[in-house]
């Protein structure tokens, strides 16, 4: 409406900003709302956070393909309709967020279709041979805090055994 907006008090510590240091910081301060739940989408809807990742390659190689859906989400805009709860806004398909895209993906999977054949029937295979049994997987440490009786004491004379 009209009314005026609140100052936005922001701190920064360089003494030698200059007045474009100043307004672009602003500026990003102002974007973390998008950066943020941008993040809480890659989370929460895309499972960023979801698998058990054993190795760090697994890990990059996880975050590249929720990038690439994420991706996918933004280019399919256009091919989507917007599919929006009662309490949304309608939006035009400039406009939808990923969320609404995915919300209406099973209609554009049916339009565009798959390039993959139908499986085809198999039987089982011949699982684990007789006598052979399977090892735990290797486990990696994420980082541990340092327990107290490890962690050097504060001030004072130290002890002499």
């Amino acid at each position: 409406g009209n009314r005026d907006p609140k100052p936005l008090w922001l701190w920064h510590s360089d003494p030698d900003a200059t007045t474009h240091d100043v307004d672009r910081l602003w500026r990003i301060f102002l974007r973390r709302f998008d950066i943020e739940h941008t993040f809480r989408f890659f989370k929460q809807t895309l499972g960023l956070t979801r698998p058990r990742l054993r190795t760090p390659e697994q890990a990059d190689r996880w975050a590249w393909l929720i990038l690439a859906a994420y991706a996918q989400l933004r280019l399919a805009r256009p091919l989507t309709e917007d599919l929006r709860r009662p309490w949304e806004k309608p939006l035009t398909p400039d406009q939808l967020t990923p969320g609404r895209v995915r919300r209406g993906y099973p209609r554009i999977r049916r339009t565009v279709g798959t390039p993959a054949r139908a499986p085809k029937a198999s039987r089982p295979g011949p699982g684990r041979p007789k006598g052979r049994t399977s090892t735990p997987a290797p486990r990696h440490p994420v980082g541990k805090k340092q327990r107290k009786t490890d962690m050097p004491r504060r001030g004072g004379a130290e002890q002499q055994p």
